[in-house]
Parts: C-alpha cells; sequence; structure tokens
C-alpha cells in the first residue's frame, strides 16, 4: 500500500526520478560561502538570494558556509544568514512553484536523488544541505585537523554513483574543497585520486583563501595548491574580472534592483542593499545556469558570466581559465555588459513570481526541431548554405517572439554570412576553405512580455 502511494505521487509531480536522461537533469552545484552580516559584507546575501529564485536549475548538493576575505576564523554564528535566505526561500517557494506548475515535494529520500531540471526543491532539503567547511584558510591549514561537515560531504558526493561533474562555487576560499582532496589522496591510490579530482568543477571568485590584505600573497592560498598539482584534472576558473563588472553593473542598475527585487517576497526582503558591489559572486553560477547560451564544460563559450580562455594566472605560475588579461577581459566585459539586462530582467521575474505567484516565463527555443537547453550539434560542408529554422519555438504566455542569430567570433577564425538574421528562419553561408572549422552560432529569442524576458540555443557547427 505504502509503495502504491508512492509512486501514485510521483506520477502527480514533476519528479527528479533517475530514470530521467541525462540532458533533464539539473546540474550538481556546491557553494562555498563566507555570508556575513550585511554591515560586514552584502556581497553573499544578495548571491544566496538570487540562487534560491533558481533553485529549479540547479542540483544544490551543498551550501557551505566557511573561510573568506572578511572572516578568518569564519564566526560560526554567521552561519544563521544562510539559514535565513533559507527560511525565506521556504516562505516563497509555493509562489514559485507555480511558475512550473508543481503543485508538491517529492519526498525528501527522493529530492536527495537526482532532480530534474525545473524541479523546485523543499526547503527542507536545502536546509539539510547546508554545513560547516573549513573555518580558517590557506594552505597551511590543509591536512588533519582541518576536516569538516563540508569537506566529508564533498567526498560522499564525489563518490556517489552518479556521471555528472560537481561544480563548486568559492564565494569565498576553497579551502573545503581543497581538504577533501588532500584528505582522499591520503587514502586512496594516485588513480582513485585522480578520478575523485576530476569529478569537480570550480568557479572561484578571485583568491578569497586568505585575508583581504594579504590577497597578493597567491603562495598563501590553497587554490594555488589546486592548480599546481591538479592542473591536468580540475578544470579550474579563476574569475578576476567578470566578477568586478558584475559589481559595477549592479551599481549602475541599483534602482531597478530597488524597485523589482528588494522587498518582492520574503527573498526580496533580505536582499540588503549593497556596500562595495552589487553580488560580485553571481558570475560563479550564472557560469553553470542551463538555459541554452553556454555549456559550463567549454569555458570558450560565452554567456552570462563572460568569456574565458586557458592561460597563466595572476600569480605567474599556473595556468587556468581566466580572463584578466587583455585583450580576453575587455572582451569577457564585453559580453558581461551586453547580456546584463537580460539576465537582471529575468532575475526581476522571477522575484514577481516570488512575491505574487504570477508572471511572465521565458520562450523556449526550437531549432531544426530540437528542443531542449543543450547544445546542438551539426555537421556542413564548406562553400555550401544551411538553414536554421527556430519556428516552432514557442511562448508559455503567447507572447510575440523576436528572433536574432548572431556567431561567436572568439571560435572559429572565418566569419559567416547570414541571411535574415532577424526572423525565425536564417540561411548561412559557409565560407569555402572553412573545411575543418568548427563554429558556434546564437539563436536569441526575447518575448514581448513583461521584462521581455530571453532565451537562446548554442547551435556547433563542425565543417566536413
Amino acid at each position: 500500500m505504502k509503495k502504491a502511494v508512492i509512486i501514485l505521487l510521483l506520477m502527480l509531480i514533476m519528479p527528479c526520478v533517475s530514470m530521467a536522461k541525462a540532458t533533464d537533469l539539473k546540474p550538481r552545484f556546491v557553494v562555498c560561502t563566507d555570508i556575513a552580516p550585511a554591515e560586514v559584507e552584502p556581497d553573499d546575501m544578495e548571491s544566496m538570494v538570487r540562487l534560491m529564485a533558481y533553485a529549479d536549475l540547479f542540483e544544490i548538493e551543498a551550501l557551505i558556509t566557511s573561510v573568506g576575505w572578511n572572516c578568518d576564523p569564519y564566526p560560526t554564528e554567521w552561519a544563521e544568514y544562510l539559514f535565513r535566505v533559507v527560511e525565506a526561500y521556504r516562505k516563497d517557494v509555493p509562489n514559485l512553484m507555480k511558475r512550473a506548475g508543481q503543485t508538491r515535494f517529492l519526498p525528501l529520500e527522493q529530492e536527495n536523488t537526482r532532480q530534474r531540471i525545473g524541479y523546485w526543491p523543499s526547503a527542507d532539503y536545502v536546509k539539510s544541505r547546508c554545513v560547516m567547511g573549513s573555518q580558517r584558510g590557506g594552505l597551511q591549514a590543509i591536512g588533519n585537523g582541518n576536516d569538516s561537515q563540508g569537506s566529508d560531504l564533498l567526498i560522499r558526493l564525489a563518490d556517489e554513483d552518479d556521471p555528472r561533474p560537481i561544480h563548486v562555487a568559492a564565494w569565498g576560499g576553497a579551502n573545503t574543497l581543497a581538504q577533501a582532496i588532500w584528505r582522499v589522496k591520503q587514502t586512496r591510490t594516485a588513480e582513485e585520486l585522480k578520478r575523485f579530482v576530476r569529478k569537480f568543477r570550480i568557479y572561484t571568485i578571485t583568491d578569497q583563501d586568505m585575508q583581504y590584505s594579504m590577497r597578493m600573497n597567491r603562495a598563501y592560498s590553497s587554490h594555488q595548491w589546486l592548480r599546481s598539482e591538479f592542473e591536468d584534472d580540475l578544470q579550474f576558473i579563476w574569475d578576476e574580472g567578470t566578477w568586478q563588472e558584475q559589481c559595477e553593473l549592479g551599481k549602475r542598475y541599483w534602482q531597478q534592483h530597488v524597485e523589482h527585487i528588494q522587498g518582492k517576497g520574503a527573498l526580496g526582503k533580505e536582499y540588503p542593499d549593497y556596500k562595495w558591489g552589487v553580488e560580485g559572486d553571481t558570475p560563479s553560477f550564472l557560469y553553470v545556469m542551463p538555459h541554452g547560451l553556454n555549456d559550463p564544460e567549454d569555458p570558450r563559450q560565452a554567456g552570462w558570466a563572460g568569456y574565458h580562455e586557458r592561460g597563466i594566472c595572476p600569480d605567474s605560475l599556473t595556468n587556468a581559465w581566466t580572463s584578466w588579461q587583455e585583450p580576453t577581459r575587455t572582451l569577457s566585459n564585453g559580453y558581461k555588459i551586453r547580456f546584463y539586462p537580460d539576465e537582471l530582467h529575468d532575475f526581476m521575474a522571477r522575484m514577481q513570481w516570488a512575491d505574487e505567484g504570477k508572471g511572465n516565463q521565458n520562450p523556449k527555443v526550437v531549432v531544426n526541431r530540437h528542443k531542449g537547453l543543450h547544445p546542438i550539434h551539426l555537421k556542413a560542408k564548406a562553400g555550401k548554405t544551411i538553414q536554421l529554422d527556430a519556428s516552432s519555438s514557442t511562448d508559455p504566455d503567447g507572447d510575440t517572439l523576436t528572433f536574432r542569430w548572431w556567431q561567436q567570433p572568439e571560435i572559429g577564425t572565418k566569419t559567416l554570412a547570414f541571411n535574415n538574421a532577424e526572423t525565425a528562419k536564417v540561411s548561412v553561408t559557409i565560407p569555402s576553405d572553412a573545411a575543418g572549422q568548427t563554429f558556434h552560432i546564437i539563436c536569441e529569442l526575447h518575448d514581448n512580455g513583461p521584462f521581455q524576458l530571453a532565451s537562446y540555443r548554442r547551435i556547433i557547427l563542425t565543417i566536413q
């Protein structure tokens, strides 16, 4: 009888079932945050509010409070601010669920399995994933005595039978991840360690595994150890630019935050005024967000978190994916500026849902009958013209759609010729000398509803 009830429940709600296709599953996501009182640093609090407004797009595996610029050691009582956001989410999630037509939560044991994109998790699930990580910073803290609930949880997550990578966003220091890797190094073979490390992708907002006053002492940080020891196995993005642009754009658009985010629902009431900049940590999850614009497995794909290339880091010793040097920094900031209105309007629309339980929804892009969010891989011949058709795209609210097709020029060395680039159907002419190259084309849609929401689809074109 109990089994039958559970099966019926799974049929009634949007499930996070293990039978789901890999393309339907949320990205696995971990945050290491030095969240603090607003008078100390409101930045993490702002980003945490936004993350909760997108809990339907991320499988939040862990929210780890840990050391950062403003605190070494991290004060245990500051974790209260994380729980404040989670409790605000508890109040708002019934309204947010209306956005997806979701009426119930899965049992907690089911939420702890794989979640599908579009499923809003319960606040109890999110709260169960809040743990303390490393409270001391720097490489000297790594080792015996530095294990924590956070590092233990990261080890358990990586050991799960799940092929998806685990994305770690370091809003403070990534000391907790470094400790987990160090612990595995002590207890497993070299091959087992390699497999463990390869489960992770890390995006650090600058290098905060130290006090702010010593931020140029790169050798002090465990981040340098991670890049040096595991360069070939750990995808490491060191954001030393995009986060600053995020802060400045937030200040420039602050009045819109005041009008459409602050005070909207319980989450909006927890969204503080900025002190230094606005939401500097947010690029770490914009990079992973599944909205069709970029695949986080390829940092070259430009999106809401800018654009990255692999090269030497600011420590002049290690290599990672970065955007700190010119001309990459200007390119990355250009994308950040270009997409910021879409990014902000999307957030504002979600906060309206949190507040009112109604609002606008994003259009759904369909190109050449391909539905979904992942990049579409097509083949073409040099010198030929291909057709791309997005006329089957839809809008849940029946809004009118506008189309724009464009090429990301940083990938491939040739320029494609577009015919009717602002219509649902476009012709693309391939240069005759483009054999062997790969091109990236973006289909970008906007609706004409409130906030003019955007959706995207990336087409990866391989020339034979």
